[in-house]
Protein backbone atom coordinates (compact mmCIF):
# COMPACT_ATOMS: atom_id res chain seq x y z
CA UNK A 1 0.00 0.00 0.00
CA UNK A 2 1.40 3.39 -1.00
CA UNK A 3 2.16 5.79 1.83
CA UNK A 4 4.23 8.90 2.43
CA UNK A 5 7.32 6.74 2.92
CA UNK A 6 6.80 5.35 -0.56
CA UNK A 7 6.55 8.87 -1.94
CA UNK A 8 9.75 9.87 -0.18
CA UNK A 9 11.53 6.86 -1.63
CA UNK A 10 10.45 7.47 -5.23
CA UNK A 11 11.31 11.18 -5.00
CA UNK A 12 14.78 10.33 -3.67
CA UNK A 13 15.25 7.88 -6.54
CA UNK A 14 14.01 10.51 -8.99
CA UNK A 15 16.52 13.05 -7.67
CA UNK A 16 19.25 10.46 -8.19
CA UNK A 17 18.34 10.14 -11.87
CA UNK A 18 15.47 7.67 -11.80
CA UNK A 19 12.04 8.05 -13.42
CA UNK A 20 9.64 10.77 -12.29
CA UNK A 21 6.32 9.09 -13.13
CA UNK A 22 6.06 7.12 -9.84
CA UNK A 23 6.45 10.36 -7.85
CA UNK A 24 3.87 12.14 -10.00
CA UNK A 25 1.37 9.33 -9.57
CA UNK A 26 1.83 9.06 -5.80
CA UNK A 27 1.68 12.83 -5.33
CA UNK A 28 -1.84 12.77 -6.74
CA UNK A 29 -2.97 9.50 -5.19
CA UNK A 30 -1.97 10.22 -1.57
CA UNK A 31 -2.39 13.30 -2.04
CA UNK A 32 0.73 15.32 -1.16
CA UNK A 33 0.31 19.06 -0.59
CA UNK A 34 3.60 20.08 1.10
CA UNK A 35 7.17 18.80 1.18
CA UNK A 36 9.45 19.68 4.11
CA UNK A 37 13.02 19.72 2.76
CA UNK A 38 15.63 18.95 5.43
CA UNK A 39 19.37 18.42 5.20
CA UNK A 40 19.45 15.02 6.89
CA UNK A 41 17.62 12.33 8.85
CA UNK A 42 18.40 13.82 12.28
CA UNK A 43 16.43 16.92 11.31
CA UNK A 44 13.61 14.69 10.11
CA UNK A 45 13.61 12.84 13.44
CA UNK A 46 13.33 16.14 15.31
CA UNK A 47 10.47 17.40 13.14
CA UNK A 48 8.65 14.09 13.53
CA UNK A 49 9.09 14.09 17.31
CA UNK A 50 7.76 17.64 17.67
CA UNK A 51 4.78 16.88 15.43
CA UNK A 52 3.97 13.76 17.49
CA UNK A 53 4.22 15.73 20.75
CA UNK A 54 1.61 18.13 19.41
CA UNK A 55 -0.71 15.40 18.22
CA UNK A 56 0.02 15.96 14.54
CA UNK A 57 0.15 13.22 11.90
CA UNK A 58 1.96 15.03 9.12
CA UNK A 59 1.66 12.20 6.60
CA UNK A 60 -2.11 12.08 7.11
CA UNK A 61 -2.16 15.84 6.54
CA UNK A 62 -0.45 15.45 3.16
CA UNK A 63 2.96 16.57 4.39
CA UNK A 64 6.10 14.70 3.32
CA UNK A 65 9.17 15.19 5.54
CA UNK A 66 12.09 14.57 3.20
CA UNK A 67 15.81 14.43 4.15
CA UNK A 68 17.80 15.48 1.07
CA UNK A 69 21.22 14.13 2.02
CA UNK A 70 22.85 17.56 2.21
CA UNK A 71 22.16 21.23 1.57
CA UNK A 72 23.68 21.19 -1.91
CA UNK A 73 20.79 18.99 -3.08
CA UNK A 74 18.16 21.65 -2.42
CA UNK A 75 18.19 23.01 -5.99
CA UNK A 76 17.58 19.58 -7.46
CA UNK A 77 14.70 18.76 -5.10
CA UNK A 78 13.17 22.22 -5.48
CA UNK A 79 13.22 21.83 -9.28
CA UNK A 80 11.53 18.43 -9.14
CA UNK A 81 8.97 19.21 -6.45
CA UNK A 82 8.37 22.95 -6.75
CA UNK A 83 6.89 25.11 -9.53
CA UNK A 84 8.90 23.57 -12.42
CA UNK A 85 7.96 20.03 -11.35
CA UNK A 86 5.11 18.74 -9.21
CA UNK A 87 4.06 22.22 -8.10
CA UNK A 88 4.00 21.34 -4.41
CA UNK A 89 4.46 23.79 -1.59
CA UNK A 90 8.05 23.63 -0.28
CA UNK A 91 9.22 24.50 3.19
CA UNK A 92 11.95 23.36 5.57
CA UNK A 93 14.93 24.22 7.72
CA UNK A 94 18.39 25.31 6.72
CA UNK A 95 21.63 26.13 8.52
CA UNK A 96 22.88 29.71 8.37
CA UNK A 97 26.11 28.63 6.67
CA UNK A 98 24.16 26.75 3.99
CA UNK A 99 21.71 29.57 3.24
CA UNK A 100 23.39 30.52 -0.10
CA UNK A 101 22.62 27.06 -1.51
CA UNK A 102 18.97 27.51 -0.57
CA UNK A 103 18.76 31.03 -1.97
CA UNK A 104 20.17 29.95 -5.35
CA UNK A 105 18.25 26.69 -5.54
CA UNK A 106 14.90 28.17 -4.58
CA UNK A 107 15.35 31.20 -6.85
CA UNK A 108 16.03 28.97 -9.85
CA UNK A 109 12.97 26.87 -9.06
CA UNK A 110 10.75 29.90 -8.48
CA UNK A 111 9.98 28.70 -4.93
CA UNK A 112 9.28 30.96 -1.96
CA UNK A 113 12.38 31.54 0.18
CA UNK A 114 10.40 32.88 3.15
CA UNK A 115 8.97 29.41 3.67
CA UNK A 116 12.36 28.22 4.96
CA UNK A 117 13.44 28.73 8.56
CA UNK A 118 17.11 29.32 9.42
CA UNK A 119 19.03 27.73 12.31
CA UNK A 120 21.95 29.76 13.66
CA UNK A 121 24.45 26.89 13.31
CA UNK A 122 22.32 23.81 12.88
CA UNK A 123 19.28 22.23 14.52
CA UNK A 124 21.36 20.28 17.05
CA UNK A 125 22.96 23.53 18.19
CA UNK A 126 19.51 25.12 18.55
CA UNK A 127 18.27 22.17 20.63
CA UNK A 128 21.35 22.12 22.89
CA UNK A 129 21.00 25.85 23.58
CA UNK A 130 17.29 25.44 24.32
CA UNK A 131 17.88 22.59 26.79
CA UNK A 132 21.22 23.67 28.25
CA UNK A 133 24.36 21.54 28.30
CA UNK A 134 23.64 20.11 31.77
CA UNK A 135 20.24 18.80 30.69
CA UNK A 136 21.68 17.34 27.48
CA UNK A 137 24.31 15.53 29.54
CA UNK A 138 21.52 14.11 31.72
CA UNK A 139 19.85 12.79 28.60
CA UNK A 140 23.14 11.32 27.38
CA UNK A 141 23.43 9.50 30.71
CA UNK A 142 19.85 8.24 30.47
CA UNK A 143 20.54 6.95 26.96
CA UNK A 144 23.55 4.97 28.18
CA UNK A 145 26.13 7.11 26.36
CA UNK A 146 27.81 8.82 29.32
CA UNK A 147 31.00 6.73 29.19
CA UNK A 148 31.31 7.38 25.46
CA UNK A 149 30.88 11.12 26.10
CA UNK A 150 33.51 11.13 28.86
CA UNK A 151 35.98 9.33 26.58
CA UNK A 152 35.25 11.79 23.79
CA UNK A 153 35.79 14.80 26.05
CA UNK A 154 39.28 13.58 26.96
CA UNK A 155 40.42 13.75 23.35
CA UNK A 156 42.99 16.52 22.69
CA UNK A 157 40.90 17.90 19.83
CA UNK A 158 38.11 18.78 22.27
CA UNK A 159 40.27 20.90 24.54
CA UNK A 160 39.58 24.61 24.15
CA UNK A 161 36.07 24.09 22.78
CA UNK A 162 33.05 25.25 24.75
CA UNK A 163 30.88 22.64 26.47
CA UNK A 164 28.15 23.31 23.93
CA UNK A 165 30.54 22.78 21.02
CA UNK A 166 31.82 19.56 22.57
CA UNK A 167 28.36 18.08 23.11
CA UNK A 168 27.26 19.08 19.62
CA UNK A 169 30.31 17.42 18.11
CA UNK A 170 29.76 14.29 20.21
CA UNK A 171 26.28 13.81 18.77
CA UNK A 172 27.78 13.44 15.31
CA UNK A 173 30.60 11.03 16.14
CA UNK A 174 28.74 7.72 15.68
CA UNK A 175 26.44 6.59 12.88
CA UNK A 176 22.82 6.93 13.90
CA UNK A 177 23.51 8.95 17.06
CA UNK A 178 22.38 12.29 15.63
CA UNK A 179 19.15 10.71 14.42
CA UNK A 180 18.39 9.19 17.82
CA UNK A 181 19.18 12.40 19.68
CA UNK A 182 17.16 14.45 17.21
CA UNK A 183 14.16 12.70 18.72
CA UNK A 184 15.44 12.50 22.31
CA UNK A 185 16.28 16.20 22.60
CA UNK A 186 12.96 17.35 21.16
CA UNK A 187 10.99 15.05 23.44
CA UNK A 188 12.80 16.56 26.45
CA UNK A 189 11.89 20.16 25.58
CA UNK A 190 9.39 22.15 27.59
CA UNK A 191 6.63 23.36 25.24
CA UNK A 192 7.77 26.98 25.59
CA UNK A 193 11.42 26.15 24.89
CA UNK A 194 11.14 24.82 21.36
CA UNK A 195 13.75 26.56 19.16
CA UNK A 196 12.11 29.25 17.03
CA UNK A 197 13.01 27.81 13.58
CA UNK A 198 11.56 24.40 14.46
CA UNK A 199 8.51 25.89 16.15
CA UNK A 200 7.78 28.19 13.21
CA UNK A 201 8.24 25.37 10.72
CA UNK A 202 5.66 23.16 12.40
CA UNK A 203 3.26 26.07 12.87
CA UNK A 204 3.48 26.77 9.13
CA UNK A 205 2.37 23.27 8.15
Amino acid sequence: MADMGSFRDVVTAWAAGGPGDPARELAVRLPVRTVVLLEGPSDAAAVGALAASRGRDLAAEGVCVLPMGGAMSVGRFAHLLGPPGLGLRLTGLCDEAERPYYVRGLERAGAAQQEFFVCAADLEDELIRALGVARVEELVRAEGDLRALQTFLRQPAQQGRTSQQQVRRFLGTKKGRKIRYGRVLVEALDPDRVPAPLDRLLASL
